[in-house]
């Protein structure tokens, strides 16, 4: 990182929309740990101002038994995630207003979410729990079906067939219109076409994907195709491209180069180019097996900022890529949720 870029990087409000905790919680965000790609001190040392931290539910059965120890483990995450908010100098922020003030204040400001839909089980009404916890989305599948959706990536193991509802559930329907009435974000990574094409049919706010990467440059199911990217655009959506290095470029047993940063700027461009700045954004999916050469921890973050501005963005732009078209989709999930209420 160049003199130019580390002053231009600590200029702008660096958010980061999709980190997982580990879990069960050691208690070591504040401190540190080498196991952790994402903690504080990390944080601190590459300007990462922002950050979604997830509860993340594994897909397993889909019973009432599983549906509940699910959901109890949702909630026991999301608690953690709050508690964050007891170390000094960190916020835990649940709208966009409150991100910006820890950004002014110097603060870090830690974002939550859930990641699966899982995790509500058959229970709408943990919806609004999870909103009261902050979670300000929710990924509606992981790896593999669940009641309310199809997912991109059906688990054999589950006896999942290739499709389950044909896209959203009658409760994924419904889930989405609460999620909407409580200001939710819905996330489509992980989700399969249907899916996520019937979400932005049906959501009244915009739909975006927390961490996922392009088709067109990679083929793999969890990417987004061009049609997938137009219907983002066409909702007001974004696509945050994530540092997963099996979504950044295709790999064969002959290529042995790592995926770089420059990897993954190529899926920005593209995206920009394809649907336009304001539609895309940045996400690393650390501790949930994101890493790449250059990004392997938050403690690289400027490096991401180096090589957007080695290409020519300018400083909104990059701003915009880094943290505020999220807040925009905030201000706007938030909007819905008033004339809904």
């Amino acid at each position: 990182m160049t003199d130019t870029s580390a002053d231009l990087h600590h200029t702008i409000l660096t958010l980061d929309t999709h980190v997982d905790i580990p879990w069960p919680d050691r208690g070591d965000f504040a401190t540190g740990s080498p196991s952790r790609r994402v903690d504080l001190p990390r944080m601190r040392a590459g300007g990462l101002r922002a950050a979604c931290l997830v509860a993340y539910v594994g897909q397993g059965a889909r019973d009432a038994a599983a549906h509940a120890a699910a959901s109890a483990r949702a909630l026991a995450m999301l608690r953690v995630i709050n508690d964050a908010g007891r170390i000094g100098g960190v916020r835990v922020c649940d709208t966009a207003a409150g991100v910006r003030a820890a950004y002014e204040a110097g603060d870090i400001a830690i974002v939550p979410a859930v990641e699966n839909g899982y995790a509500m089980g058959d229970n709408l009404s943990l919806i609004g729990q999870f909103r009261a916890l902050g979670a300000r989305y929710m990924t509606l599948t992981h790896n593999g079906h669940n009641a309310l959706a199809d997912s991109a990536r059906p688990m054999h193991h589950l006896n999942d067939p290739e499709s389950l509802h044909g896209g959203l559930s009658a409760l994924g329907r419904a889930a989405i219109a609460e999620m909407n009435r409580t200001g939710m974000l819905i996330d489509v990574s992980h989700t399969a076409r249907d899916t996520m094409m019937q979400a932005v049919e049906l959501a009244r706010a915009p739909v975006f994907a927390s961490h996922s990467c392009v088709r067109a440059l990679c083929d793999h199911p969890r990417n987004l195709d061009d049609g997938q990217l137009d219907a983002l655009r066409a909702c007001g959506g974004v696509i945050h491209i994530t540092a997963m290095d099996a979504f950044l470029r295709p790999r064969d047993v002959r290529d042995i180069r790592p995926v770089t940063v420059a990897d993954f700027v190529d899926h920005i461009d593209y995206a920009v180019q394809r649907i336009g700045i304001k539609h895309v954004g940045i996400s690393s999916d650390f501790d949930g097996g994101g890493g790449i050469r250059g990004w392997a921890d938050a403690s690289e973050s400027g490096n991401l900022t180096a090589e957007l501005l080695r290409r020519g963005y300018d400083h909104a732009q990059i701003a915009a890529l880094w943290g505020e078209n999220f807040l925009r989709l905030l201000d706007q999930a938030d909007a819905v949720a008033r004339t809904i209420a």
